[in-house]
């Protein structure tokens, strides 16, 4: 196994919301598909079995018409703490996993997401093709969602 830090991307964010809003958002099927994918893409829930070896699918509605479907296993789960799962984002991205990680920081959230490549190469090649304005994008709806919550 190569180095891990070298098979891993990470976004870091700072919410101005409570961890169990931002929580919430991440576990609650109706809340995911508000803003799960990159702007302007629409999200439908297809399965989420929020457990331990329970699986989730969602496919994401793409400009062109097509469906880009993303899927995974909850492989750990500690509630208000962290989310582990594999995940498949046919057809750029497969065979990864997913780190979602929070801390309570008073009424804001400190949330680290990793996404850990089986090898080097492909992290690198994940990386050139867009992953943290990608990705970076989906946390700004997220910031966007949970933080309008948290005002109402």
């Amino acid at each position: 196994m190569n180095d891990l830090t070298k098979r891993t991307l990470s976004l870091k964010r700072t919410f101005n919301a409570p961890v169990k809003l931002v929580w919430e958002a991440w576990t609650n099927s109706e809340h995911i598909a508000q803003w799960w994918g990159p702007k302007g893409m629409k999200t439908k829930v297809i399965e989420h079995n929020f457990e331990t070896g329970g699986t989730w699918k969602y496919a994401m509605q793409m400009p062109d018409g097509n469906e880009f479907i993303s899927e995974g296993v909850y492989k750990e789960i500690i509630t208000l703490k962290k989310i582990i799962s594999s995940a498949d984002f046919k057809p750029m991205t497969e065979g990864v996993e997913l780190q979602a990680l929070f801390e309570e920081d008073g009424e804001k959230t400190n949330f680290v997401f990793n996404v850990v490549h089986p090898t080097e190469e492909y992290c690198l090649q994940q990386e050139k093709m867009g992953f943290m304005n990608g990705w970076g994008s989906v946390f700004d709806r997220l910031k966007e969602f949970v933080e309008d919550s948290s005002e109402s």
